[in-house]
């Protein structure tokens, strides 16, 4: 760890000026509060920091939606024939948006209007992608490729410029549904696109929803373990990744399990039991709720239901929270040492 003696050394080397050891110094500063704010027991989220953003945000979508309106009577569209209009006005778009984010994200560091711009500038990609495959007379698969893959490139830059963490939800959903189209096209995945994650139980479906989520899973935890304090963006980036990957694995599991009556409900208990003590080793709640949510949430659309199994989900999540600290420090004390075992978070004592 480097000191304050260190920089000022490295001051009078001549390695740093004194206003970039000053602003070392601030930034050291800030990240020890932030670490000593946080509790052991805590996962740190925000949404939002105040309801001034949020005002700002109802400001954002409605100045959005008036712009939408006066494109459309300007003659951009999505549906066929597509003109250079619509292309223009996507450009324009998102050049007003970059502008509008850099003013939101880096200047005034907000977190819910750089949400909700991210959110407008992947609507406004997709129109934009729509409208280029129009143009080019490609097919159904085609141009749900085409439109999908310039939301994965536009929000990849995105967030190379301005780092909103909720760009990695987007990036990774945008690659998902660009990988299906390409393959869909070709017959290998099936195509019935609004009953994709019903049909996953079984084929190579079922397979490429286990190494998408996989995939997810290992990048959030690469930003995980760059921040085991998660005090930095990159921790939320991989929040946001637990997210999307816990549905994409419970999905083939959970509806392969669900199908085979009682004893496919208990071993579907078993899994989440599994994907719980994976949770807590990485001291992640929103990998176990995302995953958990998404196996209640098939339960009672595919499923009809079954109240036994949405009880013991809620007693079990229950419990989690107001155990999770004693539990993660017992289990972390008593797993052998592994790798990356020491860039996790820190765990506190069971008292």
């Amino acid at each position: 760890m480097i000191e304050a003696q260190d920089i000022n050394a490295a001051v009078k080397r001549g390695l740093i000026t004194e206003a970039q050891a000053a602003e070392l110094m601030g930034i050291a500063d800030a990240r020890r509060q932030a670490r000593d704010q946080i509790a052991p027991s805590e996962e740190p989220f925000v949404l939002f920091k105040g309801f001034n953003e949020i005002f700002i945000v109802i400001g954002l979508t409605i100045l959005f939606s008036g712009w939408v309106i006066m494109a459309a009577v300007f003659g951009a569209k999505i549906a066929p024939p597509v003109g250079a209009e619509t292309v223009l006005m996507a450009a324009v778009t998102l050049l007003g948006l970059g502008y509008t984010q850099r003013y939101f994200t880096i200047k005034r560091r907000m977190i819910a209007p750089s949400i909700s711009l991210a959110i407008k500038t992947a609507l406004t990609s997709a129109a934009l992608g729509w409208a280029l495959a129009a143009n080019l007379g490609l097919g159904t698969f085609g141009t749900s490729a085409v439109g999908w893959g310039v939301v994965a490139a536009a929000m990849l830059a995105h967030y190379r410029l301005f780092r909103v963490p909720f760009d990695a939800a987007i990036i990774a959903t945008a690659l998902f549904a660009t990988v299906w189209s390409v393959l869909a096209g070709q017959g290998i995945l099936p195509g019935d696109a609004p009953n994709l994650l019903h049909m996953s139980k079984g084929g190579a479906l079922a397979v490429f929803s286990i190494l998408f989520g996989i995939v997810c899973f290992t990048l959030a935890m690469r930003f995980d373990m760059s921040d085991p304090h998660r005090i930095s963006t990159r921790a939320t980036t991989g929040f946001w990744l637990h997210v999307v990957a816990a549905p994409a694995i419970m999905n083939t599991v959970a509806l392969r399990l669900l199908g085979n009556g009682q004893v496919g409900h208990l071993f579907l208990f078993v899994f989440l039991l599994v994907l719980a003590l994976v949770a807590i080793v990485i001291d992640r709640r929103s990998f176990l709720v995302s995953g958990a949510g998404y196996a209640v949430w098939l339960t009672l659309s595919l499923f009809d239901g079954s109240a036994m199994v949405i009880f013991f989900l809620g007693l079990g999540l229950v419990f989690l929270g107001a155990q999770w600290e004693r539990l993660r420090s017992a289990i972390m004390r008593g797993l052998p040492s592994f790798p990356g075992k020491d860039r996790l978070p820190p765990y506190g004592s069971m008292q």
